[in-house]
């Protein structure tokens, strides 16, 4: 079964222009979700929404939207006088313009979402702008309307289509100052920051997202399968606070030590001759 798209319309470059869809490209629907229930009689919650000064319960077909122009006063907008605001990007990903990807703080990514062609006509018009992008190693800036919000795009080549990613705007986005003004400047001794450096090397890996593991998320589903079964559910002994660093230096040296005896130990000379010994036999 095709996957469904969140979102229709044409992707524009220029004077070049192809029909597309956008799936997200991301889910949380796989994690464990919970329903309001009434303890005393365990049924399900079903929520009402009320009239803040009546408490009378609103019926659907009465609930609508207001802004707030004065405490207690709002202008009433309609659905239908919301659905005529109609801007170009409500049906088109124009992009503006192109820039490397390195500037592109990482503050500013929100959500993930592929792009594909929907139809075959389009298809060569979608792989022009899509080998453009990855040929010239840049990101494409374009605009959205989702979810009755514009929204910034950026968009890159990404295996036979497009990676596009909602952007906040630099009024989202907290200056670091306010957060960071209280840290002092230091000047660490070199064998210090050498120490340190040889820990992260020891550490060093390629990403691989597959061995990242929900460990709440593990538990919960546990707890979840005892009580149902009925088994008495074992509370885990709760993990002592890290004990407070008094000599940093002495820390970073047992670091090394204890990361050193993680690792798995080398190969001997003779395994390795043996091994070398063998490929030429199979040679």
């Amino acid at each position: 079964m095709a996957p469904r798209a969140y979102w229709k319309g044409y992707l524009k470059l220029s004077l070049v222009s192809c029909p597309i869809a956008l799936y997200p490209a991301a889910s949380a629907s796989e994690r464990v979700s919970f329903n309001r229930i009434n303890k005393k009689s365990g049924n399900r919650l079903k929520q009402q929404l009320v009239d803040a000064e009546t408490a009378d319960v609103v019926e659907k077909e009465d609930i609508g939207r207001g802004y707030e122009i004065a405490k207690g006063e709002y202008i009433p907008v309609e659905e239908e006088e919301l659905e005529k605001i109609q801007i170009e990007s409500s049906h088109t990903i124009e992009i503006d313009s192109f820039v490397p990807r390195a500037e592109i703080d990482d503050r500013y990514p929100v959500s993930p979402y592929y792009i594909a062609p929907t139809d075959r006509v389009g298809q060569e018009a979608f792989a022009v702008i899509r080998d453009a992008i990855r040929e010239k190693g840049m990101v494409g800036l374009a605009r959205v309307v989702l979810t009755r919000r514009e929204h910034v795009m950026m968009l890159e080549a990404f295996d036979k289509g497009l990676l596009a990613t909602t952007l906040r705007y630099a009024y989202e986005v907290r200056d670091q100052a306010a957060y960071f003004e209280d840290i002092p400047e230091l000047e660490l001794p070199d064998e210090m920051r050498d120490l340190a450096a040889h820990i992260v090397d020891s550490k060093a890996a390629h990403f691989d997202p597959t061995k990242f593991t929900d460990h709440y998320e593990t538990a919960l589903v546990e707890l979840l399968r005892a009580k149902q079964a009925g088994r008495i559910i074992q509370l885990p002994k709760e993990e002592p606070a890290p004990k407070r660093v008094i000599n940093l230096m002495d820390a970073l040296r047992a670091s090394i030590s204890a990361e050193t005896r993680k690792k798995p130990p080398a190969p001997s000379a003779r395994v390795r001759a043996r091994g070398a010994g063998k490929r030429k036999a199979a040679r």
